[in-house]
């Protein structure tokens, strides 16, 4: 896991007004909690520290650069406007290199499970313990050519070289089941377009049409 560089300013404002005038100016406010210290908080360049994010994940280490001096800081907490879709505010924990810490690794299924199955992640992250410059972004689980009725649990996870597991062990991970059929499909939607109240309307019957009787042909006289 590598660390982005990223130059941060320290800020003595705090409160709502002082945080919307930090992101017209396209950055974000941020604070770095840990190690028995005060808090620290910063203001960090809009589009570089979402950039970081997105390349790292959710674990994210930034190399922050605080008034010259440098400070290890692993991302906590991502607070994002939904609509806008902009970053509001982050957490970080200052951390040290060769330092544990304990995080919610996101976990990933790779390969095809046996035929007509059904994969399900139950977990979408595990816990685990690791070295604070060695987080994984990411926990593979291969379900390739499983069958179906199989159950791997967090114990059965491979995890990257020193990681610990925190998850409870017997944790259901990943559920490999039979693939619902067509009819069990249309069954289970119409139980819960049922259960929330939808009524379809019946499709009107067209009225047939009588059809219309052909008027005879006036014959034509001929003026003489």
């Amino acid at each position: 896991m590598t660390s982005e560089k990223i130059t941060a300013e320290k800020r003595t404002e705090f409160g709502k007004g002082a945080a919307r005038r930090i992101r017209r100016e396209d950055k974000i406010p941020a604070v770095v909690y840990g190690h028995g210290s005060e808090a620290i908080h910063v203001t960090l360049p809009g589009h570089e520290t979402m950039m970081a994010l997105k390349h790292h994940g959710q674990n994210a280490l930034l190399e922050l650069s605080i008034d010259g001096k440098t400070q290890l800081a692993l991302t906590k907490q991502v607070q994002v406007d939904h609509i806008r879709r902009v970053i509001e505010h982050i957490d970080f924990v200052a951390v040290k290199a060769g330092e544990k810490v304990t995080v919610d690794i996101p976990v990933v299924t790779v390969g095809e499970a046996g035929p007509d199955t059904l994969v399900t992640l139950e977990h979408a992250e595990l816990t685990v313990e690791a070295e604070a410059t060695h987080v994984p972004e990411s926990i593979e689980v291969s379900v390739e050519g499983i069958q179906a009725g199989n159950i791997i649990t967090a114990a059965e996870v491979t995890l990257p070289q020193g990681v610990t597991l925190v998850t409870d062990p017997e944790a259901q991970v990943v559920n490999i089941a039979n693939a619902p059929t067509a009819a069990e499909v249309e069954a289970e939607l119409e139980a819960a377009e049922a259960e929330a109240g939808i009524v379809h309307e019946e499709a009107e019957v067209e009225a047939e049409a009588a059809p219309a009787e052909e008027a005879p042909e006036a014959e034509a006289t001929e003026a003489e």
